[in-house]
């Protein structure tokens, strides 16, 4: 699949670039795409949420009044449950929502959604961004040129560029990803995605990885 590798100002710069139809013109899995993101949500979750049982609130242990004879309920102690104070019933504890997925489904989802963006005509290609100095007015004009200045956007780059970075994390609707990092969630939350032409070269190694 040809695509046009367009300049920072949004003009064709006369290259293309090939991006393998093994990736981009796979028949997407929902499945397995909704798998990799619940798994990757589930992952965000912190898990420390904690209530306290009756044997970890204050107060006394005595109990109240005796059992037989009162005329009123049985009770126990000012921990039982029932009361202001009490302890909680069967509340949460901390605990670890991780969800285990096997690699190869994990690499599917991956190339389903990355699928799923090119059958939506959702892929811009760039040439490399090179900036001497963080300078986001720089990357935020180079979004208005390619027309995606009002779409989340996803911009991913062969290597982490520091200068590249620090320009797009003021923007809220970008977020920056080396190639090797991307995942499936980043790539579906995002309305287009805005590769630099070098990434893109790269493919046909991370293409080689998945296979094996």
């Amino acid at each position: 699949m040809q695509v046009d590798v367009l300049s920072i100002t949004g003009s064709k710069t006369g290259r293309s670039v090939e991006l393998p139809d093994e990736i981009f013109g796979a028949e997407p899995n929902n499945h397995v795409i909704y798998l990799a993101v619940k798994q990757y949500l589930a992952a965000q979750r912190q898990g420390t949420h904690k209530v306290k049982t009756r044997a970890e609130v204050q107060g006394a242990s005595r109990k109240l009044h005796r059992q037989k004879g009162t005329g009123g309920a049985r009770k126990g102690n000012l921990r039982n449950p029932l009361y202001k104070g009490g302890g909680t019933i069967f509340g949460p504890k901390p605990h670890a929502y991780d969800i285990k997925l096997n690699r190869r489904v994990k690499d599917l989802a991956k190339i389903s959604a990355l699928s799923h963006k090119s059958k939506a005509n959702a892929i811009v290609v760039v040439e490399d961004l090179h900036l001497e100095a963080p300078k986001t007015s720089v990357f935020a004009g180079m979004l208005k040129s390619l027309n995606v200045q009002d779409k989340k956007a996803l911009y991913v780059m062969p290597e982490l560029d520091e200068n590249v970075f620090v320009s797009a994390r003021n923007i809220p609707s970008v977020l920056t990803s080396i190639l090797s990092d991307i995942n499936t969630y980043d790539v579906m939350n995002a309305d287009v995605l805005v590769l630099s032409e070098s990434a893109v070269k790269m493919f046909a190694e991370l293409e080689e990885g998945v296979e094996a």
